[in-house]
Parts: structure tokens; sequence; C-alpha cells
């Protein structure tokens, strides 16, 4: 399943996800820091959402109250509780 979500307060833009069978394939984002969101998304994949949940929640960058990470992990959040609904 394909999901897209609308980042708040970081420099990338949109966050798209892909999940097959409860694990992560694919992470893209739009805008914010090419390099270090390439490597975020190669190091969550084959992940299952809440492992990287666990990682990533809370990571800040700088005084902006969250981060790309973060963003993702809120991301995954909303993704998990819309399939329990």
């Amino acid at each position: 399943m394909k999901y897209q979500y609308k980042t708040q307060g970081t420099c990338s833009r949109l966050i798209d996800i892909e999940i097959e069978d409860g694990v992560i394939k694919n992470i893209c984002f739009t805008g914010g820091c090419h390099g270090n969101l390439q490597g975020i998304s190669k190091l969550v994949a084959g992940l299952k959402p809440e492992d990287v949940i666990s990682r990533l929640d809370g990571v800040m960058c700088g005084n902006k109250g969250t981060s790309c990470p973060d963003q993702l992990s809120k991301a995954l959040k909303a993704i998990i509780a819309q399939e329990q609904d």
C-alpha cells in the first residue's frame, strides 16, 4: 500500500511511503537534505514501521521541535492508526 504524508516544521515537504506485508518497502522524501534523507530511506527499508518509530520518534533538528526522521515516525504512526480503523 502507498501512502503520502505532508510534513510540518521541516525542510522536507512530503514523504511517500510504501508498505507491503507489514514491512517498509520504499520511502521517498520531497525536499530536505537529499543525501541524508536517501540514507534514512535505505536504512529503514525492510523494517517494520513500529521498529522505525521506536528509533526515530523524538529526533530533533536544531530548535525546530521536530526533524525529518521525527516526521517519518509521525507518518508511520498515522498509517498504523489509519489501518486500525
